[in-house]
């Protein structure tokens, strides 16, 4: 029995090439130009392939500026803040969705208002309690505020998922002997763990790409993130633009990565959260 040819196939193939190309393009873009001169970046080859590979670029980067250091503070700054909120965000879901008492909605709602409230709008308030707790200037300054402005956005996820398990799991580690803190550690943790991955992609994606708290509370070179590395390769009168897009390129590095191992962790994420609702 021969297959029908369906000519919806092929133009539907060729829909997704042309559009997986036009994703793909700027990445290719702003790895080609992190190999350029200021020349070609400004008006000469804007769109073409280097007329000379500008290897320099990644090496004054790397040795001559303290953009290395500064991805460090970066990565440690991000993780801390991913493992945080997530632990965090996972106690007060399992807290407020399995537990009865009688704050419960109260305390869901207090946390889900932080979803309206805008980042820029805490810029000041956080500025004046870093200040008067004296954490300006140290790791805690952007630690604290990355890890709180995670927790509603987490916690909006993982209360569906809570939500969602039947109780009799609960139940049945309660007769085995288990108390509360082994029922959410040993049972409860591990059945989210699609929608934790989920949570903690999203919350490393918006702590890694930060700038507006890493340049206000921040101002020793030390403890700079990469973003504000980057920003501060800008002359005053000249800027080298190659250089930029090659601590950009290095910057994008841990977002792919993440993307490379854990996507399809978030795909089932997104398939179970589905068919659970």
């Amino acid at each position: 029995m021969t297959r029908k040819w369906n000519w919806k196939n092929p133009v539907l193939q060729l829909f997704l090439v042309v559009f997986a190309i036009i994703q793909f393009y700027p990445l290719i873009w702003l790895v080609l130009t992190s190999f350029k001169t200021n020349i070609e970046i400004t008006g000469s080859n804007v769109m073409g392939l280097p007329a000379k590979w500008m290897f320099s670029n990644y090496q004054y980067v790397l040795v001559g500026s303290d953009l290395g250091r500064s991805f460090l503070n970066s990565l440690m700054y991000t993780g801390v803040t991913v493992i945080a909120s997530g632990l965090l965000s996972a106690m007060v879901s399992y807290a407020v969705t399995r537990m009865r008492w009688k704050l419960s909605k109260i305390v869901l709602a207090i946390f889900m208002s932080g979803l309206m409230i805008p980042v820029h709008a805490t810029l000041l308030p956080l500025f004046l309690i870093l200040r008067d707790t004296h954490l300006l200037n140290t790791p805690w300054a952007l630690i604290i505020p990355y890890t709180v402005n995670a927790i509603p956005s987490s916690m909006f996820i993982l209360v569906g998922f809570f939500s969602s398990l039947p109780r009799e799991l609960e139940e049945a580690s309660v007769v085995d002997g288990c108390n509360i803190y082994q029922v959410f550690f040993r049972i409860m943790l591990p059945l989210i763990k699609p929608a934790l991955v989920s949570v903690s992609i999203f919350t490393f994606l918006a702590a890694w790409n930060e700038l507006m708290f890493a340049t206000t509370f921040i101002n020793k070179s030390i403890l700079m993130t990469i973003t504000v590395a980057i920003n501060s390769l800008r002359g005053l009168h000249i800027t080298e633009y190659g250089p930029i897009h090659a601590g950009m390129v290095i910057a994008t590095i841990p977002t792919i990565l993440l993307y490379v191992f854990l996507s399809e962790k978030v795909q089932k994420s997104i398939v179970a959260g589905a068919i659970k609702g």
